[in-house]
């Protein structure tokens, strides 16, 4: 199972070479970066545990990346949704389908009478956690402070091949969900002494939402990363012709990125660029996730007939 050192790939884009950092290499049933955030509870003992408690979306990386860890472990995946559509009940592949086929026990809250109007997190602290002594509780996408023990790992790969290509600096770019993985990136990097900076994008909720989630993760400023601000507000998970687009063009370099963040992340290194000029080299992280793609792209081609 290939949960580290993956390899760095260079592609051509907007005019220059891109280095990718081919994360979406490592062992499908992780799904990229959730190989990383996860890493802590394969390589550590959890003795008294016998399940994992989850919430997010119901086509969520996250979601089947758990349910591959809980059936690893033999633990038992609860995982909490605040509602499911009609149409992913259908799917025949995709996260849910296969985190279903991993054992996991998805729990809808829109179905739940003891709700009572609570949002999801809510409802697991109130009524959930309270009542789980051997359990263990990963916040949404991850963001925790297990994560840092895996993404420290990715940050030591991209510092040893930054020395091996003798590189005087380097920008690492990626999307944003959390801001997780990019967070304990830059923290790593920021101690290392070495001229690497985080670069990210945000793609839920907006440049306010993801500077929350760092202050969440870390106090000091200096290990937030630097957000590119879009001059476009763009809605997460809606569907956009550019997004689309984008996301032909970048796997025309013949490697495959997904339909959920890829494609704002490479727009907004995009316009990055063309504002700054900036001529430092740049790795874009490929964080994986392609198993979405099953569900995304048929979404794409029936509104956009393309």
């Amino acid at each position: 199972m290939k949960l580290s050192h993956t390899p760095v790939d260079s592609i051509e884009m907007f005019d220059r070479e891109i280095f990718v950092k081919r994360d979406d290499l490592l062992h499908p049933e992780f799904s990229g970066n959730k190989a990383r955030k996860f890493a802590y509870f394969l390589e550590h003992d959890f003795p008294d545990v016998h399940k994992v408690i989850g919430y997010g979306s119901a086509q969520a990386n996250s979601l089947y990346s758990m349910s591959a860890l809980a059936k690893l472990r033999g633990w038992q995946l609860d995982f909490y949704v605040d509602h499911i559509a009609s149409h992913i009940k259908t799917q025949k592949e995709g996260n849910y389908v296969s985190a279903c086929q991993n054992g996991a026990n998805i729990i809808n809250l829109s179905e739940q009478s003891d709700r009572e109007g609570r949002d999801t997190l809510t409802y697991i602290e109130e009524q959930v956690l309270p009542n789980q002594e051997h359990a263990v509780f990963v916040p949404e996408g991850g963001r925790c402070g297990y994560a840092e023990f895996g993404v420290f790992k990715l940050a030591e790969e991209i510092c040893e091949w930054f020395k091996e290509q003798a590189l005087s600096s380097l920008i690492v770019f990626l999307p944003s969900g959390t801001g997780t993985t990019a967070l304990f990136l830059n923290k790593y990097f920021v101690g290392s002494g070495l001229d690497i900076r985080v670069l990210t994008c945000a793609a839920v909720g907006g440049d306010g939402y993801l500077k929350h989630q760092f202050e969440m993760l870390s106090g000091e400023v200096a290990h937030h990363p630097e957000i590119v601000a879009m001059p476009k507000k763009f809605h997460f998970g809606k569907l956009y012709r550019e997004f689309f687009d984008m996301w032909k063009r970048v796997c025309n370099t013949g490697i495959e990125f997904e339909l959920l963040y890829d494609p704002l992340g490479w727009m907004a290194l995009e316009h990055y660029l063309n504002m700054t000029m900036d001529k430092t080299p740049i790795m874009y992280l490929h964080q994986g996730g392609l198993l979405g793609n099953v569900s995304m792209l048929p979404r794409y081609q029936r509104k956009y007939g393309c």
